[in-house]
């Protein structure tokens, strides 16, 4: 391909890129968030910039390992091109509006994943997919919140323990403190593994067009810059999500808050240092689920919880399939 012709589409591509990147904050804000404001530590604007704070500087604490498994641990590297890439975006950015709108707590990151399988399988059939990384992907969409299930049901049962005999308000006081750094956690965490995501399709984009020396790795701008749009996202907020992941699953504590963020840091910092792209919407559902069961079976809206795992099962196909008709209309128009 002509480097002098490919350049404008590249840039216009990066950008798209990054305006998903930019949804992905705006989308999952309510990931980091929901907890601390549910339990109204912190009102909603400011929760928003602390969680945007942690987002942006979650490259000085991880690898890039989650990046190197979206860009070429997914699909094969030789079929990626701009119409690939540009059907992929479509197809994530499509979905992740959609459920936007309707304010479901549907994974961004799954919808990029199917967006790529899409529009990768459209281009070359079965045979571009990684089945390796894959599976690894798909077993995590029901591992992610399951760990971050366990989890917090371990630690609320715990934490009750040991305050059984404490007075409720010395507790209430104690756990509004720590929940500033259990959402800092949960938020580093967020911004670690989906923000690796954009980089990752970002630094294959540049690859497939031989920006990048026949080498794969990400340039340190792309670190930044999806770090810098991830926290921009977030700070536009995502109102409509925060209040059914704080408030309609079940009702929440500042201890159970902490148990819940607590709960999702440590299997997003565990994912990501494995190099695994979960859905912080999973892990942090599984999480909230899992304190409420710990107080009693029926204080989880069930109802609630299983709608959300519906959306979880359509992501992958849905935004395949809008993903493949992008990539083929681009075709059709070419």
């Amino acid at each position: 391909m002509d480097v002098g012709l490919a350049f404008p589409l590249l840039v216009a591509l990066i950008l798209v890129a990054l305006a998903f990147d930019f949804l992905n904050g705006m989308h999952d804000a309510a990931n980091s968030i929901a907890t601390i404001v549910s339990t109204r530590v912190l009102r909603p604007h400011y929760a928003v910039a602390w969680a945007a704070f942690f987002n942006f500087i979650a490259f000085l604490f991880f690898g890039l390992h989650v990046a190197e498994t979206i860009g070429r641990g997914i699909v094969d590297t030789a079929i990626v091109d701009p119409q690939v890439i540009f059907g992929a975006l479509m197809g994530a950015i499509s979905w992740n509006l959609i459920t936007w709108y309707f304010g479901i707590p549907s994974s961004s990151s799954h919808a990029l994943i199917g967006g790529l399988l899409g529009a990768a399988i459209a281009k070359g059939g079965l045979g571009t997919i990684v089945w390796n990384g894959v599976i690894k992907t798909t077993l995590a969409i029901a591992g992610s919140p399951m760990t971050g299930f366990f989890l917090a049901l371990i630690l609320m049962l715990v934490v009750s323990w040991i305050f059984v005999r404490s007075a409720p308000f010395a507790v209430d006081r104690l756990f509004r403190s720590l929940q500033f750094v259990s959402a800092s956690l949960y938020s580093l965490g967020h911004g670690g593994n989906d923000a690796q995501k954009t980089m990752g399709i970002i630094a294959v984009l540049l690859y497939s067009q031989g920006y990048l020396g026949g080498n794969f790795h990400v340039p340190f701008w792309v670190v930044i810059t999806c770090q810098a749009m991830m926290g921009l996202g977030t700070l536009a907020g995502g109102w409509r999500i925060v209040k059914t992941m704080g408030s309609k699953i079940t009702s929440l504590t500042p201890m159970q808050g902490f148990c819940a963020e607590t709960g999702g840091s440590i299997t997003l910092f565990t994912a990501t240092w494995l190099g695994i792209p979960v859905s912080t919407t999973h892990t942090i559902t599984g999480c909230i689920v899992g304190v409420g069961a710990a107080k009693r079976v029926s204080a989880v809206r069930w109802g609630v919880a299983a709608n959300i795992v519906y959306a979880w099962i359509i992501t992958i196909p849905a935004s395949g399939l809008i993903a493949a008709a992008c990539y083929l209309a681009v075709g059709w128009i070419g």
